[in-house]
């Protein structure tokens, strides 16, 4: 049985690799793949046009570079990742036993309230660059709302300017955002066969815990809280791996 494990928007395969691979290795979990998605990681050179940045091409895209997966899979996908891992299983593009969805910020609104600082960021790459583009960035009302509620969103946000070669990538950041996970929340009770978890966290303002609340509801799944990432992240990445691995056991 294989693990398939998706990263967040302006992260890379190591990302998830990094949070789960203690987990599945203490549970005997040897079979992972974790593919970096287009505009990421080892897909940095595929970016494709605005259309190939929906999350339904971009889930295609991901299990094309995995290959064969052997007997029905576990999906564990964060924040974007979430997003492609729900799309997988509700298209039933490959058998699954279960998924474990990691602070969504996706849901049923096309570039939501909480996504809009990205396309901000992306586009503030592309005319201004890196170094000033940050710092005009640093001026706004859409970091400052970010910051305000969460330090560690605003630095989250901050970080999308030094990702390896940010500008090339931006279309990732204008793009992907304006996508939604699902139609309703009614669409979510299309996986009531399929064993489900969310997992999220209080006071983070681009991975709301209303809208993990909202994915639990309509899936049907048992809500996980997480501690707030502003109160320490490696207390946040112990309970993270915990609850995983009770959802996995």
């Amino acid at each position: 049985m294989t693990t398939l494990l998706l990263h967040g928007l302006g992260a890379d395969s190591t990302q998830p690799l990094g949070l789960f691979s203690p987990v599945l290795d203490a549970l005997g979990h040897d079979d992972v793949s974790a593919p970096d998605v287009r505009a990421h990681g080892t897909a940095a050179h595929s970016l494709g046009t605005a259309a190939d940045y929906a999350l339904d091409r971009l889930a295609d895209d991901a299990l094309s570079r995995v290959g064969t997966l052997d007997g029905p899979v576990t999906l564990i996908g964060i924040s974007m990742g979430a997003a492609i891992a729900l799309r997988i299983a509700l298209r039933r593009l490959v058998p699954i036993e279960r998924a474990i969805f990691v602070r969504p910020a996706f849901g049923s609104v096309p570039l939501a309230d909480n996504l809009a600082p990205f396309p901000v960021i992306g586009e503030l790459l592309r005319s201004r660059g890196p170094v000033e583009g940050a710092r005009v960035f640093r001026q706004s009302e859409a970091y400052h709302r970010i910051e305000l509620a969460s330090p560690a969103g605003g630095r989250g946000l901050l970080s999308q300017f030094r990702a390896t070669d940010a500008t090339g990538r931006s279309i990732r950041l204008i793009e992907v955002p304006r996508n939604r996970a699902y139609a309703s929340s009614a669409e979510l009770t299309g996986l009531g066969d399929v064993a489900t978890a969310v997992i999220g966290a209080p006071r983070d303002p681009v991975h709301p815990f209303a809208l993990a609340e909202e994915w639990a509801g309509g899936l049907g799944a048992p809500l996980e809280r997480l501690p707030a990432r502003d109160d320490g992240l490696a207390a946040q990445t112990e309970a993270l791996r915990t609850f995983v691995a009770r959802h996995l056991a």
